[in-house]
């Protein structure tokens, strides 16, 4: 179909990498276009392989999700990236989020849950940020560098925000959904929609979970 959504995979168990083929294959409106046994083989192929999504392990050798979901997310028009790791917990994913990722999930995340992802993640819509990943910003919001001394600081991207603005960088940060956040501030969910627009534009983030990031970079959320 040629409106599939193209899957590439990334993982250094064989098996595993298997196992995703046969459940994406066997939807209709998604496809695997290509996988990789490690970080640097999957920027090498991504690099000349037409892909929407990625779903990237992170402890691999040679060069780990990290760095490869660094590169990928670098590159022009790029897919996007959901990590996939088997502890909740766990700092390489929560580096992998910092690097560019998407969304997040545990490798024993039922079928649908991981399918739905996909289509989320594909879509751009504002589902990636979980209840796991507000988690695991919070285990590790101490570890978040601190903005002084760095040469464009996260402060420095909220420089143009407005008061609304920042309320909504708030709840986003908190993990709320949209309607959640239309609801906790008395207004349209077109209207929040918009200023998720205008705070994406403004931040230079590139989705909701670099939102979420940044609300706890600039001590938004979090509690320092």
């Amino acid at each position: 179909m040629s409106d599939s959504i193209r899957v590439f995979l990334v993982d250094d168990q064989q098996m595993v990498r298997a196992g995703f083929r046969m459940l994406v294959d066997s939807q209709d409106d998604m496809t695997v276009v290509g996988e990789a046994g490690d970080g640097a083989e999957a920027v090498q192929l991504i690099g000349v392989t037409s892909c929407d999504v990625v779903l990237m392990d992170v402890r691999m050798p040679r060069l780990d999700g990290v760095e490869a979901t660094r590169s990928i997310t670098a590159m022009a028009d790029g897919p996007r990236v959901i990590v996939l790791t088997t502890f909740d917990l766990d700092e390489y994913a929560f580096a992998a989020i910092k690097a560019g990722a998407a969304a997040f999930l545990l490798k024993d995340a039922a079928p649908p849950e991981l399918l739905g992802a996909i289509r989320a993640v594909h879509r751009g819509d504002a589902v990636v940020a979980p209840s796991t990943t507000r988690r695991l910003l919070d285990h590790f919001a101490t570890t978040l560098p601190d903005p002084a001394g760095a040469t464009e600081s996260p402060d420095d991207r909220l420089a143009e925000v407005t008061d609304r603005e920042r309320e909504v960088l708030v709840l986003v940060g908190r993990g709320l959904s949209n309607s959640e956040i239309a609801s906790e501030l008395f207004v349209a969910e077109a209207t929040v929609k918009t200023h998720i627009s205008r705070l994406l534009a403004k931040t230079r983030s590139r989705d909701r979970v670099q939102l979420v990031v940044l609300a706890y970079e600039t001590h938004l959320v979090g509690g320092h």
